[in-house]
């Protein structure tokens, strides 16, 4: 299948914005670890508290 070049500007858009939530993910880990803080994540439809 062939993409037009706004299909792939859209491909790699996503890919960038994907990787830059798991890099956020990971410091977001990091400082509630750091800080003795729980994180805050979306599980089974409710929001619960998890130690990192």
């Amino acid at each position: 299948m062939k993409y037009s070049k706004a299909q792939k500007e859209a491909q790699a858009f996503a890919r960038s914005v994907g990787r830059a939530l798991r890099r956020a993910a990971k410091v977001a880990r990091k400082t509630a670890r750091m800080h003795n803080t729980p994180i805050c994540v979306w599980k089974d439809g409710k929001v619960v508290l998890i130690k990192p």
